[in-house]
């Protein structure tokens, strides 16, 4: 187990330091700065969080969306978390397809508002299945079986059996279990029990992504090589033996995207500020320490990158 007590303290010790520490390695390493060309026709756009969507020939697909972001008191309180329609539809105007790749609040809480809002089919584990039916939507949840390919649009989807980082002191998952609530009501920050966990692997326009929604996986699950894009959830990996080492020799990714290391109990409309122990600029040097060759490239927030023709809407299949 390793538990990066050192960076921590560092972390409480000096709060800007570290913060003004990431906010370089962030602009240092931003593919505005060093451009990094998607397929002909693609747009890809980071939420925040471990939120992403995927533009292509008229197609909106989701990864992880949380735009909502409740403070952290509101998220910890005993009254149930509520998704924004409005803060969904400021960043969201359509959807044809949302990937979960587990249920805990930061990952799950508004996908069936978004659902709901534009028809969308949303494909996940059973607690997400669970979560659906609550609000009334279970004929839009898929339950996926891990290893097929699914054909969702213009996309090729493949859900991969993985764990989630434990991040409480490195010896459990924090809201582990299913999410099996009976009543809305009941839908407070700690129910969105993480459920079963996926990375998930997605071609389309010729190029492969992969994306780790937290910093642990099952290696001898991990059977695709030589991804396009890796995004790479970041939070939590110190609590993982040679994360970083294990997955990029796994994946061996040409393009590394880190997320998951901004505050996501500030709003999407304020500056974007840094988790406090996650530590973007550590991450940057870990990666180099593994392999020159690969790119680690930042994303821009709430920005589209790429270039999507303007056609016409294709219909949820």
């Amino acid at each position: 187990m390793t538990i990066p007590l050192a960076s921590a303290i560092h972390a409480f010790l000096a709060p800007g330091a570290r913060h003004r520490n990431d906010a370089s390695t962030f602009s240092d390493s931003s593919v505005e700065r060093h451009p990094e060309p998607l397929p002909r026709g693609l747009a890809l756009e980071w939420l925040g969080t471990a939120g992403f969507r995927f533009s292509y020939e008229g197609f909106d697909l989701f990864v992880d969306p949380y735009f909502t972001r409740p403070s952290l008191l509101r998220t910890l309180g005993r009254d149930p978390l509520h998704a924004s329609e409005r803060l969904i539809a400021r960043h969201a105007a359509k959807a044809d397809a949302v990937l979960v790749g587990h249920t805990h609040f930061d990952h799950a809480l508004d996908v069936p508002l978004m659902s709901r809002m534009y028809g969308a089919t949303v494909y996940g584990s059973s607690s997400l299945t669970n979560l659906m039916r609550l609000h009334g939507l279970g004929h839009r949840a898929i339950e996926v079986v891990p290893g097929n390919v699914l054909a969702i649009g213009p996309f090729e989807v493949t859900f991969v059996e993985s764990v989630h980082a434990k991040l409480l002191a490195g010896l459990r998952v924090p809201f582990d279990g299913e999410l099996s609530c009976d009543h809305l009501d009941d839908l407070r920050g700690s129910a969105y029990r993480c459920g079963r966990v996926f990375g998930i692997h997605i071609a389309v326009a010729g190029a492969t992504f992969y994306h780790q929604g937290s910093a642990n996986f099952l290696a001898d699950r991990l059977v695709h090589r030589h991804v396009d894009y890796f995004l790479c959830g970041i939070a939590g990996r110190g609590f993982t033996p040679r994360y970083v080492e294990r997955i990029l020799h796994r994946l061996s990714p040409r393009v590394v995207i880190p997320h998951h290391f901004d505050d996501f109990f500030r709003p999407l409309d304020a500056e974007m500020g840094f988790s406090l122990n996650v530590n973007l600029g550590g991450f940057v040097e870990e990666v180099q320490r593994v392999s020159a060759d690969f790119r680690v490239r930042t994303w821009p927030m709430g920005t589209a990158l790429g270039r999507e023709p303007k056609l016409a809407t294709q219909p949820c299949r």
